[in-house]
């Protein structure tokens, strides 16, 4: 006669200290991809570099502190970035910061600090570059105009000097050709560049964006966002390097040719564009 529990009743005990064994045997995302780094030979300077994303995330991601990245959805983008490039496949601690903070989250606003590289896509507005275009366009048309009726009316009044003179003085009169009237002006003409350098201008035709450039040596050469309606323009002696914080909002011109991408909103992009860029367009 046995008094107490029954060994069958034991078992689940036996089981859950089995489950804690392996929670506990888990390392941690940060740790995982400490280890990860360090396995790949790289420092933490390297991997920020290679992904943009700013040393004091990586530090403070690595010790499992995600606070500094602006919410769940860009700690959620930054541990996928960061994973791929310690070359560890990302969906594990994906899965992993999901279990331990609540599952998919609800969308959440842009950091202050624009450090996390993906931006919310904004409500599209007026497309400035179509309307300064128009605008050009209208201001040449009118100049053009007028030097054609500057030059009819002074025809006109010579002619008619000379015929009141008589034989006195021969009739002198100017005929000046016409001014031909201009071409209108493209966003190929507008973004016109030197042939020996590449030349890179970025519009943020319909939304804000952050933007970072860099030249043919990797130094940073603007590092900020774009408001909407402001355009930056990069030139470099051979190369000029990109990142997009929200493509979807970007215009872009490379050596006095648009780039007819389709950028979807809220995409980061990584671009590098050389002299010989585009090929085609």
């Amino acid at each position: 006669m046995s008094i107490g529990n029954s060994p069958e009743d034991e078992r689940p005990f036996e089981n859950e200290h089995v489950e804690a064994d392996h929670e506990e045997a888990r390392p941690s995302i940060g740790r995982a991809l400490q280890q990860a780094r360090i396995a790949a030979g790289l420092t933490v300077d390297d991997v920020s570099s290679a992904t943009r994303v700013r040393m004091n995330i990586v530090h403070a991601i690595e010790a499992d502190d995600f606070s500094a990245c602006g919410g769940d959805v860009y700690a959620r983008g930054h541990i996928r970035t960061l994973a791929k490039a310690v070359r560890l496949d990302p969906a594990p601690l994906l899965a992993q910061y999901g279990d331990e903070h609540g599952g998919r989250p609800a969308p959440t606003p842009a950091a202050p600090l624009f450090e996390a590289e993906r931006i919310r896509p904004e409500r599209r507005g007026p497309n400035w570059t179509a309307a300064m275009v128009a605008a050009i366009v209208a201001v040449v048309g009118f100049v053009g105009f007028t030097m054609v009726r500057g030059d009819d009316g002074s025809n006109e009044a010579n002619v008619a000097e000379g015929s009141t003179s008589g034989d006195s003085a021969s009739p002198t009169t100017k005929t000046k050709k016409p001014a031909d009237p201009e071409p209108e002006p493209s966003d190929s003409a507008i973004a016109a560049a030197p042939q020996d350098k590449v030349t890179v201008r970025v519009a943020a035709a319909d939304g804000r964006s952050w933007i970072a450039a860099k030249d043919h040596n990797g130094r940073m050469i603007f590092d900020g966002v774009l408001k909407q309606g402001d355009t930056k323009t990069f030139q470099d002696s051979s190369k000029v390097q990109l990142v997009l914080g929200d493509a979807g909002a970007i215009d872009l011109f490379v050596n006095g040719k648009k780039i007819e991408e389709n950028f979807q909103p809220g995409s980061v992009e990584r671009l590098t564009y050389t002299k010989g860029d585009p090929e085609a367009g």
